[in-house]
């Protein structure tokens, strides 16, 4: 299996994440998981990222295999984990706040996956996917973040570097450095 690249995203990321799924080239090979604070309310963006980028986006259901060079999105109020293959909705408590949540994404992704993954925290609040982010690098992964003075709201960035080590990046550096992969 090729990389796994889980992305914590919340206020102020929409830019980023469609900078970053953009700049990914039709030949990608790795399969990306975005936890997106969107609550309970519809989401349109796997219908954003397939006019913005050459991978297709969506919303998966629970228990779809993982397909390299895939984007999954997280749907509205509910949790994503992956695992052995496929991937795991559920709609248990809300974490830090929120339902989806980057950290049982990240956690799950850490152990199932290892040095294989890369984590990335971008623009939001409090303090989701820091808990996470430590979990990969813990099993060997990738922690990047998205410069806290170019995130529209650092927070989650900010928590992250407080809670570990991560490369602190801006938004196209991150975009550049998957594209390389």
């Amino acid at each position: 299996m090729n990389r796994i690249v889980v992305i914590a995203a919340s206020a102020g990321s929409v830019r980023a994440v469609i900078e970053i799924v953009a700049a990914l080239p039709a030949t990608w090979l790795s399969s990306m998981f975005i936890a997106f604070h969107i609550g309970a309310r519809p989401s349109l963006l796997p219908e954003l990222l397939n006019r913005s980028g050459k991978l297709p986006s969506c919303h998966p259901e629970n228990g779809d295999l993982i397909q390299p060079g895939h984007i999954y999105v997280a749907p509205p109020d509910c949790h994503m984990r992956v695992g052995q293959g496929h991937i795991w909705l559920s709609r248990g408590p809300k974490i830090n706040f929120t339902r989806p949540a980057a950290d049982p994404l990240f956690e799950s992704a850490a152990v199932a996956y290892g040095d294989r993954v890369v984590g990335i925290v971008l623009s939001g609040w409090a303090s989701d996917g820091a808990n996470g982010l430590r979990a990969i690098s813990g099993y060997g992964g990738r922690a990047i973040v998205q410069d806290p003075d170019e995130a529209p709201v650092p927070d989650m960035p900010q928590a992250a570097i407080a809670a570990g080590d991560p490369v602190c990046l801006p938004a196209h550096l991150i975009a550049a450095l998957l594209a390389s992969q």
